[in-house]
């Protein structure tokens, strides 16, 4: 198992990006291995949302 403190979280409140779990899990996205991956969190979580939207609309 990783080291949570290692790891980067994006905070979806503040948008910075964070090293360790400092801020409340509600307000982090992660983890996420390095800081660059952290710093494109919403990038991936929008494309992320798109593909589950495109694959729901399929199968109705």
């Amino acid at each position: 198992m990783a080291d949570n403190d290692n790891q980067f979280w994006f905070n979806t409140k503040t948008h910075q990006v964070e090293e360790g779990m400092v801020s409340p899990a509600v307000d982090r996205a992660g983890p996420y291995a390095t800081r660059a991956e952290a710093e494109h969190a919403l990038e991936q979580i929008k494309a992320n949302s798109e593909k589950w939207a495109a694959e729901e609309a399929e199968n109705s």
